[in-house]
């Protein structure tokens, strides 16, 4: 069975069927657990949930240490940006300990943060930095677009022995979706075509999924079949999916919110240059975000971002081999 639920709620669910599952399973950071009447501090007492000093270092060092002794810590650190100051620990320590300890010591801990809030919250807040994380070697890195992969994403993130960084997408908070009931996990590293098409492969990321669902919907009027592939994880990376697609459809666009040169489309464009080029009939198009800070400003954060229209555009670029507006891929 199925229910309608928000995105939020869908991640809420799954941590706490998860912490109903495996008592070991503790969650804590910033603003947690604050009085009484918290509901997961009701359910499953200060042991289990706890607030944190306002400092990511000490939420990381505490969340490792945790983690390497038995526990499976979910730890809530607000925004990705914040986690920068933390990055030694979730870069350097968390993900080589079980590579170096030669298999003997486990780090099961999720780093749970959302990511780019691009609602005037402007640059320090809007921003994408998974591509900062997803080539470390041991570091996980989950991109859930929908309420239903936000529950079974964190399921598996939270059941993985290694560290897992769940970045979950403010502007997708809100949006409402099918989602299972009870035990539901989505495997790390297996991609879900979204919309099939014959004509053109979309691969997007969280929110860039939702933009690209309706730029394919508003293509389909004109006659253009587009795929849409989320990826789902960028680390580990489905690249088999996306490669199998582009030999049907033989053109791909690739949308990312992230600057072009910090982004996982220029991986994914880097991947089907080597395994999928045989396969293309026009090059590949990459729609990102503008290598600038993200602005305050809504028409300027408009500008820099992408959305629908620019999406359309490089669609129809792609097919019919007509140049596209530099303000689209800059």
């Amino acid at each position: 069975m199925a229910r309608e639920m928000m995105y939020a709620d869908a991640i809420a669910a799954a941590i706490t069927e998860e912490m109903q599952r495996d008592p070991n399973v503790i969650f804590y950071g910033q603003n947690m657990g604050m009085t009484e009447r918290d509901p997961m501090l009701k359910k499953f007492g200060k042991d289990r949930v706890r607030i944190t000093p306002i400092s990511e270092t000490a939420e990381t060092g505490i969340a490792i240490g945790a983690a390497m002794t038995g526990l499976r810590p979910i730890v809530e650190l607000w925004m990705s940006e914040f986690m920068l100051v933390a990055f030694d620990q979730i870069i350097n320590e968390a993900p080589r300990l079980r590579y170096m300890s030669g298999g003997q010591v486990k780090v099961p801990v999720v780093f749970k943060a959302g990511f780019g809030f691009a609602a005037g919250w402007a640059g320090q807040h809007s921003n994408c930095i998974y591509h900062t994380m997803m080539g470390i070697p041991g570091l996980k890195v989950a991109l859930p677009s929908t309420p239903a992969d936000a529950k079974g994403l964190m399921a598996a993130a939270i059941r993985d022995d290694n560290p897992v960084v769940y970045l979950h997408h403010y502007m997708l908070t809100l949006d409402k979706g099918e989602v299972p009931d009870g035990e539901y996990v989505i495997p790390f590293g297996v991609a879900d075509i979204k919309r099939s098409g014959s004509d053109i492969t979309l691969v997007a990321t969280a929110w860039m999924v939702k933009k690209s669902l309706a730029a394919a919907e508003r293509l389909a009027k004109e006659g253009i079949s587009v795929e849409v592939i989320d990826p789902r994880t960028v680390a580990p990376l489905d690249v088999q999916t996306i490669v199998n697609s582009v030999k049907k459809t033989g053109h791909l666009v690739l949308v990312d919110q992230a600057p072009r040169h910090s982004s996982a489309a220029v991986i994914i464009a880097g991947e089907i240059a080597e395994q999928g080029f045989k396969h293309l009939k026009a090059p590949v198009r990459m729609i990102t975000a503008m290598d600038t800070p993200v602005p305050f400003s809504e028409p300027l954060e408009n500008f820099v971002l992408p959305d629908e229209h620019k999406i359309i555009q490089a669609v129809r670029s792609v097919l019919t081999g007509q140049p596209v507006s530099s303000a689209l891929t800059a």
